[in-house]
């Protein structure tokens, strides 16, 4: 697919998701700011803060009262890729609450749902950022 001569293509990124990398990027870095100059690590938090952000990004990027409502109409495609995206948000939430260092659990399950995530974010970026347009 080839654009028309003179119109311009423009990449469709939701700002709810712009908003979401921006909260993340900031937590990287104020992990970095805490560790070098006033050498606070928060290392052990740092799973729960990314993990916790990106089921909360990705359960705001699928729309729950909209997916709620068109739940009732009809389920349709788009309303698939959007309650998928819902249950990531709600299993990278119970991951984060489970990684916290007072819960203390060190499970196989864990790890891979953490994993999975973490792919699934970086594929969701890729396609978001370069793929998705207007």
């Amino acid at each position: 697919m080839q654009a028309k001569k003179g119109v311009q293509q423009k990449r469709k990124v939701s700002t709810r998701f712009a908003g979401v990398l921006a909260v993340i990027s900031i937590t990287g870095f104020l992990e970095i700011i805490l560790t070098r100059f006033f050498n606070v690590s928060i290392n052990k938090y740092s799973a729960f803060l990314w993990l916790i952000i990106m089921g909360f990004g990705f359960i705001i990027v699928s729309k729950p009262k909209s997916l709620y409502k068109t739940s009732k109409k009809k389920f349709d495609e788009a309303s698939f890729s959007r309650l998928t995206t819902f249950v990531l948000g709600v299993i990278a939430i119970v991951a984060a609450i489970l990684s916290l260092p007072f819960v203390n659990i060190n499970h196989p399950i864990l790890s891979a749902s953490m994993g999975i995530i973490s792919i699934i974010a970086i594929i969701f970026i890729i396609v978001q950022t370069w793929i998705v347009k207007e």
